[in-house]
């Protein structure tokens, strides 16, 4: 495994927010965001669940992130006056999976993920390609209207 390095991303806040993620562990790649004032439990994670072969010889590589929203109680805390910890409120994760059959090319790997990449960044029949500026695919997918980018927004069945 390479050496693990910070990862930039940027977030769908506006002004846009650029968050580095910091590796925290080499067991099992992980990394964590370190925003000033949020407890560990409250900071964003990217980790690399698995990757295992399977019984067939194919791999399944697992990734996932989450985003964990914190609770909001105000400055004045409550009537007495008390003000509670920060406690996450709930977390919004996304995993993804792939499968690479065990013929597969590195081509047809890095074909494969920019195919699902390019859906999920909005790929529509107006779109061509269907990628986004990087700064706006957050909005794009939220107000997206192509297939794959209203299911994974909204669950939203394509038929």
């Amino acid at each position: 495994m390479s050496q693990m390095t910070n990862i930039l991303v940027k977030d769908d806040a506006n002004p846009l927010v650029e968050f580095t993620f910091v590796p925290v562990t080499n067991r099992v790649p992980k990394w964590r965001t370190q925003v000033a004032g949020v407890p560990v439990d409250g900071q964003m994670t990217l980790e690399q669940v698995s990757n295992i072969k399977l019984a067939d010889g194919n791999y399944r590589r697992v990734f996932k992130t989450v985003v964990p929203v914190m609770e909001t109680l105000g400055a004045s805390g409550t009537s007495a006056g008390y003000v509670a910890p920060p406690k996450v409120a709930y977390t919004t994760p996304v995993t993804i999976s792939l499968v690479q059959n065990q013929r597969a090319t590195i081509a047809d790997i890095a074909n494969a993920l920019k195919l699902a990449m390019v859906c999920i960044l909005g790929a529509s029949s107006t779109t061509a390609t269907g990628t986004l500026n990087g700064a706006s695919a957050a909005d794009a997918w939220k107000n997206g209207t192509g297939p794959i980018t209203r299911f994974m927004i909204y669950g939203e069945d394509a038929t």
